[in-house]
């Protein structure tokens, strides 16, 4: 890994050290850190790392973008391990992790920065997520358990009138248009407290991509501190900017890593019944797109992108080949 450093970074402890990880998706790395570097309100080191794009990336970043820090890996490090690499570089006394398809707007990081200098028992605090359309967007979820397992595969978590009961892991109950701990944030935008990072350490780089944000919500709770969900600051998120281009290949990814969180966290028993009920959740799904597609009811498009989905998920979990 290489890295590439502007002259004018000062040696004086900044505040907040953001760091994004980058990986084939230039024009939303444009866009955000355009909107970092119009952030004039906030003086912040700003480090890159890009995980070996082929697209132009971490030329865009070195020629548009010099006053930030850029490392350039020799290969795809994964997201976990790419940002320990960055954090392990900062020196802020507070960390953003952001992620390169992110627009920040101004004022975000001070709102986020103030109420955790304000809650010094906050160790993860993640702001407000907004879509493209302008709607907010679920950014947080509870963790795995056999409940909502089961509310998954029923499709129950995704009605909040049942999603409590089943202890839904999507949250269809909470609006995120409040403040409140939550037991994970999802790995979009972070800012975490130097002192928690110490504490509860840096991400688990045994996930590649996926699983990292239930892992490290569960070891900064189990240490004490509160995760919380800010409802007083939002960001644009467009999504899937990576994956876009492989979805049934990220999909697997998720997959693996959900599993991997399963493996690390339960015993073999809760791991071999909550394998049980996803293996039988994505037969079910796949006969039921099947049948949509036959009857060309519904969304048809979708409906084979999911019967896709379900179908390599079946082949991977069988040990067959899965083309992405």
């Amino acid at each position: 890994m290489s890295a590439e450093q502007n002259d004018r970074t000062s040696m004086a402890t900044p505040a907040i050290a953001i760091i994004s990880v980058t990986w084939n998706a230039k024009k939303y790395v444009h866009k955000c850190l355009r909107s970092l570097a119009e952030d004039v309100d906030l003086a912040a080191e700003v480090i890159i790392v890009d995980n070996a794009s082929t697209d132009g990336t971490p030329d865009l970043v070195a020629e548009e973008f010099p006053g930030f820090r850029l490392f350039r890996n020799t290969e795809n490090l994964g997201f976990a391990k790419a940002n320990n690499a960055g954090i392990r570089a900062s020196r802020g006394d507070y960390v953003c992790l952001i992620n390169s398809d992110v627009v920040v707007p101004r004022g975000c990081l001070r709102r986020l920065l103030e109420y955790m200098q304000a809650n010094p028992d906050i160790g993860l605090l993640g702001p407000q997520m907004v879509g493209p359309d302008g709607a907010v967007r679920r950014s947080s979820m509870r963790l795995p358990s056999f409940r909502n397992s089961i509310g998954r595969a029923l499709a129950a978590d995704r009605i909040p009138l049942l999603s409590r009961a089943f202890n839904g892991q999507m949250m269809a109950d909470f609006n995120h248009d409040q403040t409140a701990d939550v037991e994970v944030l999802n790995g979009w935008f972070w800012m975490v407290r130097r002192e928690a990072l110490e504490q509860v350490g840096l991400l688990d780089e045994r996930f590649f991509i996926y699983g990292e944000d239930l892992d490290w919500c569960k070891r900064f709770r189990q240490s004490g501190w509160r995760v919380v969900f800010f409802a007083d600051a939002k960001a644009l998120h467009y999504g899937g900017a990576s994956s876009s281009a492989a979805p049934v290949r990220f999909y697997i990814e998720m997959q693996r890593a959900n599993l991997q969180y399963w493996r690390k966290h339960h015993g073999l028993l809760e791991r071999s019944l909550n394998c049980t009920v996803v293996c039988v959740q994505h037969a079910l799904r796949l006969v039921c797109y099947s049948a949509a597609s036959l009857l060309k009811v519904g969304n048809l498009a979708e409906a084979a992108a999911k019967k896709r989905r379900s179908w390599a998920f079946l082949k991977w979990m069988a040990g067959l080949e899965v083309k992405a």
